[in-house]
């Protein structure tokens, strides 16, 4: 448990993917890794209609990157292997043959918010704050770049990016088309989830596949995209400006 987890469950055609980690639900490149794995085996079980994503907890939906291992990074394979992590995530549900639904009950940063980005239907809790804060430790939002923008717009990605201290609200969030709904509270989210979904997976399979391509048209690039974003935050990661930033962070 202290290194985090992924767990799976599924019910009456629903798989819900849950991840773990003691520090604010981080992802480190082991759980970028099995998150992939949970992702494309749920894809390809015939018993599965919808997919939910969401963390563990009632605080932070997803803290993003892992400090800890940024500031071990020591050379550019190694950084650029490691935003692959974020890279093979965004494009496992870019590529997944099933509707996933975001469920974010907390403050999402960095990478968190690539998630939120990546899932098809996305719903938050007003307590569900953002913030892309990539660049206050010497690189970039390179990878989840393009999920979030296609959400949210370039205009709103460049606030986002550029204002990297500030918290956005669920409900700003919202306006910009992040979330689909920010819920008074935890309870009244996981409500409306249930009956979405219930819903939901009485609709057509074939019909829903149809649709996820259709959201997706236009990204069949991504992968490499995905990839040279990646090379970018990796040669950046390894300058001084970010050890020196990062180790600022951990000792704040």
């Amino acid at each position: 448990m202290s290194q985090g987890q992924i767990t799976s469950t599924t019910t009456n055609h629903i798989t819900t993917i849950e991840f773990f980690h003691p520090a604010q639900n981080s992802l480190p490149g082991h759980l970028l890794n099995e998150l992939v794995t949970h992702i494309n085996q749920a894809g390809d079980d015939e018993n599965t209609v919808l997919i939910i994503l969401k963390s563990a907890g009632d605080r932070s939906f997803c803290a993003g990157a892992s400090f800890t291992e940024l500031a071990a990074i020591q050379d550019f394979e190694i950084g650029k292997k490691f935003f692959m992590g974020f890279a093979s995530v965004i494009n496992a549900i870019r590529k997944c043959p099933k509707i996933v639904v975001g469920r974010v009950h907390g403050k999402a940063v960095g990478g968190g918010v690539g998630l939120a980005a990546a899932c098809d239907y996305c719903m938050a809790t007003k307590y569900a704050s953002v913030r892309l804060s990539e660049l206050a430790v010497g690189i970039g939002p390179f990878v989840i770049g393009p999920a979030v923008e296609r959400k949210i717009g370039l205009s709103a990605f460049s606030q986002m990016a550029l204002n990297a201290t500030e918290w956005q609200t669920a409900e700003w969030a919202k306006q910009k088309g992040l979330f689909t709904e920010a819920f008074e509270s935890v309870e009244q989210l996981d409500a409306y989830i249930g009956y979405f979904t219930a819903d939901l997976i009485q609709k057509n399979p074939a019909a829903l596949l149809q649709l996820k391509k259709i959201f997706w048209e236009g990204t069949d690039h991504w992968d490499n995209l995905l990839e040279q974003r990646a090379e970018m935050s990796g040669k950046l990661i390894i300058s001084d400006f970010a050890k020196e930033a990062i180790a600022k962070f951990l000792h704040a």
